[in-house]
């Protein structure tokens, strides 16, 4: 990221231009301050010696009769000056000791590893003060405590970030192309750990500012004549009972100013970190097409309309895209089920469909409509209000997914009174009621009971009454049964299997089960690294998958005849990672039967030829309807 765009990432956030615009009156008081308030600073008049404030001296005056407002504003560009000159000290020594392991031996890098280690043990103002007995009492000598003080955080934190970079495969490239250690180190390390060393720079310099503070304070800093925001406050301070403003001045100088400095390295490092697109290259451009034929696009009863979804992320290598091309419907009183192994894109579908897919995150599609209105292109309070209302998730792991600090009726009154304007009396009384409604015993008491308190089954109930404090067209249960007994995970099934049939929503059940998806929903989509490789339904999911991914999935499953001698089935192989995808079927190298056509051409999701609500996305799916399934 190139510093104009920094900055224009800092400025775009209120606290960022709060604190670039502080930072920038900092610098110019600094310049101005000696030309405009120097003479008056300087200034004496012992007839006016420790005079109270007024209008001619707004924070009054000192032993001498010099005007203290002045003298704050004049010292500012002392005070910042010394901090940022301990700054670059402390920076420079810090890179070079965390650098240096790098280039030097291995003994001697140990050696510097150890004393780096050793200091950073102690407490950094118990540094500056040793230092300053080494340096002497004065400017220069608090200059260099406090940036030698500051080193041996930064050089920990260089160690840290070189043996990240180190261990990369073009350092490994570089050192076996014969590439001396030093170029190495100036070449592709310091530019691969630049800005997090520039961000901490930034918040040091709010630290370095207080700590030259805190020496004058003790009169071990800056010296007569000169004199600084520090030296100013320990003044002050002597007659606080006569006139507080004289130390309230300086004081306030000092908090404003490492106030300043520190929020500003906060939200530079919030810009050049996981938040920006540092390094990155944009986005793939995807021709977005028009909605597919098998995809509906009209009439009241569709809830879900998914066509040619895509998630990406950003990587150090570009752009990732696990879930690329995702196209299907779910009608009003609909259950589809997504199947398919870990990392094959079902949860982050279901994530993008309840717009919970967060910066830096992209979703993209040609269509994504709930209930007829565009996520991707309405406002936030529409999209708020509708999914608030109309979407219920239930997350694979209630414990996380509610607040253990409160109680399990307020966290599902929040939903009513969020979402529908119920007094808290009447969210409470209708939590109670969602309670029951889903089976929950004794409900007025394990309402004002806390998480921890509730057993699994009981949880994953309570999560789904919070889906039903409003009134869901779309449930989104991920996982629903993980982790669950064999009783409860029927108990639960039968739960949202009642809750379908009672209040007419759509189910979208997300699970590595295939058997519980055959056996609870109307239609079954399997996906495969980010794709959806086949559509059918579930009634004709044992003798009409015609996908050899399917058709393993169900071949792993034991059945009760199974011979208990023999070894597990199993799927040879595994799925390819997001950023591994390759140009043909991503399942050609885990496949009995894929051809040279397979790894070379990605097959599109068509019709299977044995109806219209049947696709399969597969080169052989004849051949294996022909051969295996016959």
């Amino acid at each position: 990221m190139s510093a104009s765009t920094t900055i224009k990432t800092v400025v775009r956030t209120p606290l960022g231009a709060t604190s670039l615009a502080l930072v920038g009156l900092l610098v110019l008081t600094a310049v101005s301050a000696p030309l405009i308030w120097g003479a008056q600073a300087e200034a004496m008049n012992p007839a006016a010696a420790y005079a109270l404030p007024s209008a001619e001296h707004l924070l009054g005056t000192d032993a001498l009769g010099r005007d203290i407002l002045a003298r704050v504003l004049v010292s500012t560009q002392l005070t910042l000056g010394l901090a940022l000159a301990a700054v670059v000290i402390g920076v420079v020594t810090g890179t070079v000791l965390g650098t240096a392991p790098s280039v030097l031996p291995r003994w001697a890098g140990r050696i510097i590893s150890t004393f780096v280690n050793i200091a950073v043990a102690f407490p950094g103002l118990l540094l500056a003060l040793f230092f300053a007995v080494i340096f002497g009492v004065g400017t220069t000598g608090a200059m260099l405590a406090i940036g030698f003080a500051m080193a041996p955080g930064y050089a920990r934190l260089t160690q840290t970030l070189s043996a990240a970079v180190a261990g990369r495969d073009f350092i490994a490239a570089a050192r076996v192309a014969g590439v001396s250690r030093m170029r190495v180190l100036l070449r592709h390390i310091l530019p691969n750990i630049g800005e997090p060393l520039v961000v901490n720079a930034t918040i040091g310099a709010g630290g370095a500012l207080l700590a030259f503070a805190g020496l004058s304070f003790l009169g071990i800093g800056v010296q007569v004549p000169a004199y600084d925001w520090g030296r100013l406050l320990g003044e002050g301070l002597n007659r606080i009972y006569l006139n507080p403003a004289a130390a309230l001045g300086p004081a306030l100088a000092v908090i404003i100013a490492g106030l300043a400095f520190n929020l500003l390295g906060e939200t530079a490092a919030a810009a050049l970190g996981g938040r920006s697109s540092r390094r990155r290259r944009p986005l793939p451009r995807t021709a977005l097409p028009s909605a597919p034929d098998h995809v509906q696009v009209g009439g009241d009863d569709v809830v879900l309309r998914v066509a040619d979804l895509r998630v990406s992320f950003p990587s150090a290598e570009g752009w990732l895209t696990p879930v690329r091309g995702v196209s299907f419907t779910i009608s009003r009183g609909e259950a589809i089920g997504v199947v398919g192994e870990s990392g094959s894109g079902k949860s982050l579908t279901a994530l993008a469909a309840a717009q919970l897919i967060e910066t830096p995150g992209r979703v993209t599609a040609a269509g994504l409509d709930f209930c007829g209105t565009p996520l991707l292109t309405s406002p936030d309070r529409v999209t708020r209000g509708l999914l608030g209302t109309s979407l219920a998730m239930v997350f694979q792991d209630p414990m996380t997914s509610f607040n253990p600090t409160r109680r399990i009726g307020s966290q599902l009154a929040e939903a009513a009174t969020e979402h529908q304007g119920l007094s808290r009396r009447d969210a409470m009384a209708r939590a109670i009621d969602r309670l029951q409604a889903v089976r929950v015993p004794a409900a007025e008491r394990r309402a004002r009971q806390f998480p921890h308190e509730f057993s699994g089954g009981m949880r994953q109930r309570a999560m789904i009454a919070m889906g039903l404090m409003n009134h869901p067209r779309l449930i989104i249960a991920d996982e629903p049964t993980t982790a669950l007994d064999v009783t409860v995970q029927r108990q639960v099934l039968q739960l949202l299997a009642g809750v379908r049939r009672d209040t007419d929503a759509a189910i979208l059940l997300i699970s590595h089960d295939i058997a519980v998806v055959a056996q609870t929903c109307d239609r079954v989509l399997v996906m495969y690294a980010g794709r959806i490789v086949e559509d059918l339904p579930a009634d004709r999911l044992h003798t009409g998958a015609q996908h050899p991914y399917t058709r393993a999935l169900l071949d792993v499953i034991p059945e009760l005849d199974t011979d208990r001698d023999a070894p597990l089935k199993m799927i040879p192989g595994r799925p390819p990672a997001p950023n591994a995808f390759p140009a043909g079927c991503a399942f050609a190298d885990r496949c009995p039967l894929a051809t040279e056509l397979c790894r070379e051409r990605d097959p599109e999701l068509v019709a299977a030829g044995d109806g219209d609500d049947h696709r399969v996305a597969c080169w052989n799916a004849v051949t294996v309807r022909e051969g295996a399934l016959r």
